[in-house]
């Protein structure tokens, strides 16, 4: 199924995309597409495919047919080293716990990323507190992720999702654990970060005051998209 007000093609997404858990269909011919600097808001009841379909488009899990790409290349087929590769250096993720290493501080979990892929050191702490400084916690740069506020390590996961200048951001119930106070500010911050740098977002959410936020909404159910409304 081909989503209404969303063009065949994007910088990512899948076509016809298929995927089976045994007997169990998680994924019934989804087809999406998200833009650079849009954001996409992924709802439907638990068990619908959101997660999956977010995992489908990362590559984190291989869809069984169909196309899943990124800036008009096929990736599905690649090997597990290529597409993780691909996610370190194109794709950033918010996941609903933050998933924070505790025992770090919120200056050397948002420097991982660019760590991992040989940034050197003092390049990747002067990013990490630029970014921090930019989301209203670089006077925390030095706590231990543990010891701060579930709304402050969130920020620290928007941070450090971003701070290797990702194409895409793929957001799983960014806010499902924090308070409407708090998920706001996440969510200001998230979307205003990554517009800034020109990131497309796509987020699953279960709550309708989340999806409206963003610029689409992708409504799901029983592994299909039922319908996709242009919120703004």
């Amino acid at each position: 199924m081909e989503l209404s007000g969303s063009k065949s093609t994007g910088l990512a997404g899948c076509r016809g995309v298929r995927l089976a858990y045994g007997s169990t269909i998680a994924l019934d011919d989804v087809s999406f597409a998200v833009e650079q600097g849009e954001t996409v808001a992924v709802t439907g009841p638990s068990g619908c495919g959101k997660t999956t379909l977010l995992h489908v488009l990362s590559g984190l899990l291989r869809p069984d047919a169909g196309e899943v790409y990124f800036e008009s290349e096929d990736f599905s087929t690649r090997s597990d080293a290529a597409r993780s590769r691909l996610r370190l250096t194109s794709f950033g993720f918010v996941l609903q716990f933050g998933d924070l290493v505790p025992e770090l501080t919120l200056r050397e979990n948002v420097e991982l990323p660019l760590r991992v892929t040989g940034t050197r050191a003092p390049v990747a702490r002067r990013r990490a507190e630029d970014l921090l400084g930019e989301l209203g916690i670089g006077d925390l740069a030095d706590r231990q992720a543990g010891a701060v506020s579930g709304g402050q390590a969130q920020r620290a996961a928007v941070a450090r999702a971003l701070v290797h200048e990702p194409r895409v951001v793929f957001a799983d119930e960014p806010t499902g654990a924090l308070d409407s106070g708090s998920g706001e500010a996440v969510l200001d911050c998230l979307f205003a970060a990554a517009r800034e740098r020109g990131a497309a977002v796509v987020m699953v959410t279960h709550a309708p005051e989340v999806a409206e936020r963003a610029d689409r909404v992708v409504r799901m159910r029983d592994g299909r998209v039922l319908q996709a409304v242009t919120v703004r």
